[in-house]
């Protein structure tokens, strides 16, 4: 007897993509109120990119639906990646720990990074406030002009709303436990 086929979740970028079209939002109004450019946004719908949480945050409020919506969509890939480092392309990866949380200002993240990697081609910068976390490694956040570097047991706070990035400055995977709120 022949199970029930799953409906297969479309990546982060193709969940964009119809949200977007679906609406009638050109690129040009998203670029303008996520700070993306156009190619990045590109690269984000065509698959070629994952966007970091704080970018996910940001295309939600442009495209106005919940954020969970997308975050429930690239998960699984996410969760793949975390788990098979060899196929990865990207050097980031990150799982929602509260799932279920539409229309919260709050919401948490694991969040991995490959030894002696960033998240190659992207800055983030999201209303609100961020509590960084360092379970394992040693990491740099950089906020603004600003080098945080953290070990395991350190924690930052600060304003989101700053350009800021995360590179693990180890041998070995860092793993985080990110907290942003979103007013």
């Amino acid at each position: 007897m022949a199970g029930k086929a799953k409906p297969k979740r479309l990546s982060v970028g193709a969940a964009i993509r119809r949200v977007r079209t679906e609406k009638g939002i050109p690129l040009e109004r998203v670029a303008n109120e996520t700070g993306l450019s156009i190619a990045q946004l590109e690269a984000i719908e065509e698959g070629r990119s994952i966007p970091p949480v704080g970018a996910i945050l940001q295309l939600a409020r442009a495209l106005e639906i919940d954020s969970a919506a997308l975050l429930r969509e690239s998960e699984s890939r996410l969760e793949k990646r975390i788990s098979a480092h060899a196929k990865r392309t990207e050097n980031y990866a990150y799982t929602t720990l509260t799932p279920g949380a539409e229309n919260k200002h709050l919401k948490a993240f694991r969040v991995v990074i490959a030894p002696r990697q960033e998240h190659r081609g992207v800055d983030y910068q999201h209303e609100g406030e961020e509590f960084d976390y360092v379970l394992t490694g040693r990491v740099e956040v950089t906020v603004g002009e600003h080098v945080n570097t953290l070990s395991a047991g350190q924690s930052l706070h600060f304003n989101s709303a700053i350009r800021h990035k995360l590179r693990n400055v180890g041998d070995e995977p860092a793993e985080l436990l990110v907290v942003i709120y979103t007013p």
